[in-house]
């Protein structure tokens, strides 16, 4: 089945960068759009990032354009998002997806990874 395993997240000042990893396995990647999202405490679920299979599209929410940067290699399964220039409301548990192309919605999940901003 699908599997994806999150990495990189951690502890950092505002202002600071990180960059997750997510490893994917179980599926034909370059066929999947990946995507992030993420979950503050006592909130929803959102969108983070997204990216198209071959890498050429992406999307973001609005409050982290211009700061972070998500990736892709069908070579080696693995999705990435660079965040630079941290703030303290981006801390939250960060989630890798898939969707598969025959579906409208993703439906593959990691485990997530946490990521705290400190002021």
């Amino acid at each position: 089945q699908v599997q994806l395993v999150e990495s990189g997240g951690g502890l950092v000042q505002a202002g600071g960068s990180l960059r997750l990893s997510c490893a994917a396995s179980g599926l034909t990647f370059r066929t999947y759009i990946m995507g992030w999202f993420r979950q503050a405490p006592g909130k929803e679920r959102e969108f983070v990032a997204s990216i198209e299979r071959s890498g050429g599209t992406t999307y973001y929410t609005d409050s982290v354009k211009g700061r972070f940067t998500i990736s892709r290699d069908n070579a080696k399964n693995t999705v990435l998002l660079q965040m630079n220039s941290l703030k303290p409301e981006d801390t939250a548990v960060y989630y890798c997806a898939a969707k598969a192309p025959w579906v409208s919605h993703y439906n593959s999940w990691g485990q997530g990874t946490q990521v705290t901003v400190s002021s």
